[in-house]
């Protein structure tokens, strides 16, 4: 079933684990490993299968299957958590001090998609904290990285880490005549009682120690991976997971050390804020709460991806803008959106009115780069390339834009420098929440292109001058070439 992926819109209206710990050296070559006793800790129980009722369910923006020689299970995930509160004001800068509280009893649930056989398990389990910006559990970071995901022989995980995925609540925008809209705020509880009818989540403010626990389970080994031996456990999270890593990274990683690193994929200028027992997390106090920073004195290699959107508009992420260092790293995407037509799907584009068509741009390939440059630091590799900021304007309101409206600065992928269309994270003139994030794909003048290029094959060669440059800078794999290329539209060259 095909269920809608809203991207963060909805804010807009027991054992211990000795394992290693990673230590920092210089700045290209940034982590090794080191065997070490990471802090002790609870360790959720992720032994119990889920079986039965109509079958996994995940939201996501189109039906699909898993590559080959990939398999898919589902368990419960359970043990005891605590909420955490913080000691006096939060710091802008990340250095953030935080203090155990209440405890609580819990059950949700872990989605695996794994390597079928040992021989093809990379080493690296991807631990994505849901999305449940839409009002149902999405995986959005598997819908950008899958490709590189299963080329590579990764494991992802899914973890329903908050309260409104399992057990349902407001949705505070909604889409009609999207198949599977009708389930939103629902909870897989009432989605499907037969298969989830057993799960208890307490409340959001325990979903950062549970995702603790289930990381420090994974270390150690669960029945889902079937013996495949992690090695480095890496945190993923997408839009309002994001900003629930932004929180972690600040506040849990110093106390954990749960993760070796983090990839943390559109995130708003502030953190998700930590809710009091029994509250939900409030995603609106995170959109218009203070620019933070992440703190700089965590090991775990960091990489942040944005889209041209995010960095300004609503997100206004560009207050949270900080330097590259030894241990973080910071990618800006021209041409790209928030929540393009990769992210939501083309059936939901077909119902959306933003009064342009949705951006079109190819930020899925450069996350790909960006998650294959982050696993390769992590084990000891070189740093990912430093990239060039988006310029913005002297408010910093604004990207600055060059004549056909193209964004100056940030990441060039070839659909950007060598345009047959204009790709923007600036919304149509609709105003429908959704569009706020969704970008445009809009057209070149005929005159326009002919000034550009005297011809298509002119066009298709500097396009393909284009690729070899952004696969030489990094920004683009070389396993990824097919795909930047079929971004060229040499059809809409006149002449």
């Amino acid at each position: 079933m095909a269920v809608l992926v809203l991207a963060l819109v909805a804010a807009c209206s027991g054992d211990d684990d000795d394992s290693t710990a990673t230590t920092t050296s210089e700045a290209d070559d940034v982590t090794t490993t080191t065997e070490d006793v990471r802090p002790d800790g609870p360790t959720a129980d992720v032994t119990a299968e889920l079986t039965g009722g109509a079958g996994i369910f995940v939201g996501a923006p189109e039906d699909r299957e898993l590559a080959a020689g990939y398999v898919e299970s589902e368990y419960a995930a359970s043990g005891t958590a605590q909420a955490f509160t913080a000691e006096g004001e939060l710091p802008t800068d990340g250095m953030w001090t935080l203090t155990a509280g209440t405890e609580a009893d819990y059950t949700t649930r872990v989605v695996v998609r794994r390597p079928e056989s040992a021989e093809d398990f990379s080493g690296v389990v991807l631990l994505e904290w849901m999305n449940v910006s839409g009002g149902v559990d999405a995986d959005p970071d598997w819908t950008t990285l899958n490709e590189e995901i299963t080329r590579e022989g990764h494991a992802w995980i899914g973890v329903s880490a908050q309260a409104i995925g399992v057990e349902g609540g407001d949705v505070r925008v909604s889409i009609s005549g999207v198949e599977g809209a009708d389930l939103a705020g629902k909870g897989l509880k009432g989605i499907d009682p037969d298969r989830y009818g057993s799960l208890e989540h307490p409340g959001d403010a325990f979903s950062f120690d549970m995702y603790s626990q289930i990381a420090r389970a994974v270390r150690a080994g669960i029945p889902a991976l079937d013996g495949l031996d992690p090695k480095e456990v890496i945190a993923v999270g997408e839009s309002q997971s994001a900003a629930a890593l932004v929180t972690y990274i600040n506040g849990f990683q110093p106390m954990s050390e749960a993760f070796d690193a983090f990839f943390v994929h559109s995130r708003g200028a502030a953190g998700l804020p930590l809710p009091a027992p029994g509250e939900s997390a409030d995603l609106a106090g995170s959109i218009g709460g203070e620019p933070t920073t992440l703190r700089t004195d965590v090991e775990a290699p960091i990489m942040v991806l944005q889209a041209e959107n995010d960095v300004v508009g609503v997100l206004r992420a560009s207050g949270a803008r900080q330097p590259d260092t030894d241990t973080f790293r910071l990618w800006e995407v021209a041409g790209t959106a928030h929540a393009d037509l990769r992210l939501i799907g083309e059936s939901t584009a077909e119902v959306i009115d933003c009064g342009a068509p949705i951006n079109n741009g190819p930020l899925h390939v450069v996350a790909k780069a960006a998650l294959h440059h982050l696993v390769d630091w992590v084990q000891g590799g070189d740093a990912p390339p430093e990239a060039r900021r988006l310029e913005l304007t002297e408010d910093e309101s604004a990207v600055v834009r060059d004549d056909l409206g193209i964004a100056v600065g940030g990441i060039r992928t070839p659909p950007v420098d060598v345009p047959a269309q204009v790709l923007t994270g600036e919304q149509g003139p609709s105003d429908e929440v959704i569009c706020l994030l969704s970008g445009s794909t809009l057209p070149i003048p005929d005159d326009q292109l002919a000034e550009l290029y005297p011809s298509a094959d002119a066009y298709e060669d500097q396009y393909g001058d284009a690729v070899d440059e952004a696969v030489e800078a990094g920004f683009v794999l070389d396993a990824d070439r097919d795909a930047i290329e079929a971004y060229a539209e040499p059809d809409l060259i006149p002449g």
